[in-house]
């Protein structure tokens, strides 16, 4: 039964099949082994319903939340649901400060729409 609960989460892709997120990952693990742990654990939990709240995960804004670790520096994945029982991770980044720059939240929501306009197709 737990099955029937599970979330598939993707990475958002562009157009021409680049991928943002795995970049930042890629990055991550290069320059903070730890955090990328962290962070790839987080992003895991995600496939359980019990995890979609803080303190793992936080709603931001029209449909984004945020998954955030938070060490020397806040690393976070900006996500949002989709039909079909599907995270898509659109966004990650790291600062010192508690909130979300405001570029970041424009380019996760960018690339939400892109995403959700793509799918409709």
């Amino acid at each position: 039964m737990l099955n029937d609960y599970r979330i598939q989460r993707r990475d958002y892709e562009t157009a021409n099949g680049g991928s943002p997120v795995r970049a930042f990952l890629d990055e991550l693990k290069a320059s903070d082994p730890g955090d990328f742990a962290a962070v790839l654990a987080g992003l895991a939990k995600l496939k359980n319903r019990q995890y979609h709240r803080e303190p793992l995960t936080k709603a931001l804004e029209e449909g984004l939340f945020e998954l955030r670790h938070v060490d020397n520096l806040n690393t976070r994945v900006l996500w949002f649901f989709m039909k079909g029982r599907r995270i898509i991770a659109v966004h990650g980044i790291r600062n010192k400060g508690q909130s979300i720059p405001t570029r970041d939240l424009d380019t996760a929501r960018a690339r939400m729409l892109d995403w959700q306009n793509r799918s409709e197709k």
